[in-house]
């Protein structure tokens, strides 16, 4: 389960861009709460919400972006609409968003069923609603409500990956940061942080004493290394970037390398690999790490095949353009739809102090969420697709 805080607005373009959902029969407005003064109104349209939630944001002026745009996405259908309602509802109290109006839709267009959340950040006091740490907080919240203990999570983690057979402590560390955590170095202690809260400690001589200490399954080497060898020539090898998505399709930074060979290395045979690509800036991965989950062994990857000779393409296959194949690399997780491609209710049933332990000058770390799910941004805003169009009880589109 995921939760993500969508591209901030001015206006409250989320409203039309949800009903449009539900208009194309991709999309379901299950709840809308607190707009009790539109009760009169024998059919509402998205515009008479859109109109009140810009009223209540006209009470605080200094509120530039007054929209609260955020989606809840479960891996594949491990949650259906009314569990994701429910999940929604308590996120939505743990935010401090539990009396205002809101509106939520479920949508059905992609692999991963998923809910949207539009508010106001201005309450019907002219109060702007805390957003002090709210990307943090919108993981705690959840995880709370989901019931996941992170610190024992994490001593569970911890203990599992002292199971690996590895040679130096950064590849120990690197177990860790490929399950989410965010490592920093304090005196002889090592501190494990996720979702900007410390979760555990992992003294250096604990994981020196740990290292190569049962030595390394040369004979599991030799099978990676056939395996590597037999798939080599059939599948594209070439080292492609995968880069941070920003808003109009525009490319960021290189979060990391991949390739078609190592993808399904990754993903078939029931090998149980998983590729670390090692670059500095924007230069060419200078090595490779092969974490053996199935087995538990860190390889250097030049043990099993050099760099030079794993990331040459042998293949026969037609090579798609970088930006292309870039972009379809299953490495960023979640669900990311981006307001500016876009067209265009409350129990209080958490009661917890969700912002305790948060304060401005604490150590967060450079922490990785760790999302579960493959990059699954809504198809109508990839494909553009028309469908025919079907008017839903309880909204008019006109």
């Amino acid at each position: 389960m995921i939760v993500k805080i969508l591209q901030k607005s001015k206006t409250f373009r989320a409203v039309r861009y949800n009903t449009n959902k539900v208009e194309k029969d991709t999309g379901e407005l299950l709840k809308v709460s607190g707009f009790e003064a539109l009760s009169g109104f024998s059919q509402l349209k998205p515009q008479d919400y859109i109109n009140y939630l810009s009223s209540i944001a006209a009470l605080n002026k200094r509120v530039v972006y007054p929209q609260f745009h955020a989606m809840i996405s479960s891996k594949g259908r491990a949650a259906d609409k009314q569990s994701l309602v429910v999940l929604a509802e308590k996120w939505l109290s743990g935010m401090g968003y539990g009396h205002q109006p809101y509106m939520l839709i479920f949508h059905n267009d992609t692999e991963n069923n998923h809910i949207h959340m539009v508010s106001s950040r201005v309450d019907k006091q002219g109060n702007k609603i805390s957003d002090a740490f709210e990307r943090i907080r919108a993981y705690r919240v959840l995880n709370q409500l989901m019931e996941k203990d992170e610190k024992k999570l994490a001593a569970e983690a911890v203990s599992e990956a002292m199971e690996y057979r590895f040679s130096t402590a950064a590849q120990y560390l690197m177990i860790l940061e490929t399950k989410g955590y965010s490592v920093k170095l304090v005196g002889n202690t090592y501190r494990l942080a996720k979702f900007g809260e410390l979760v555990a400690d992992v003294d250096t001589a604990k994981i020196n004493s740990s290292l190569a200490g049962m030595g390394f399954s040369e004979d599991r080497k030799l099978q990676l290394r056939k395996i590597f060898e037999k798939y080599r020539p059939l599948t594209n090898a070439n080292l492609l970037p995968v880069l941070e998505k920003h808003s109009g399709g525009a490319h960021g930074k290189i979060l990391g390398y991949s390739s078609e060979l190592s993808e399904r290395l990754s993903a078939d045979f029931g090998l149980g690999l998983e590729f670390v690509f090692h670059f500095k800036d924007h230069k060419s991965p200078y090595g490779y790490t092969v974490i053996d989950h199935a087995k538990k062994n860190v390889f250097k990857g030049g043990e099993i095949m050099a760099l030079a000779k794993f990331a040459v393409d042998l293949s026969t296959a037609p090579h798609q353009s970088l930006s292309s194949i870039a972009s379809n690399i299953p490495f960023q997780p979640g669900h990311f739809p981006e307001e500016n491609m876009l067209l265009e209710v409350l129990p209080h049933l958490v009661n917890e102090d969700f912002n305790s332990g948060l304060v401005e000058d604490s150590y967060t770390g450079d922490f990785d969420f760790g999302f579960d799910i493959a990059d699954d941004i809504d198809d109508e805003q990839i494909n553009g697709r028309n469908r025919k169009k079907q008017k839903k009880t309880g909204i008019n589109t006109r």
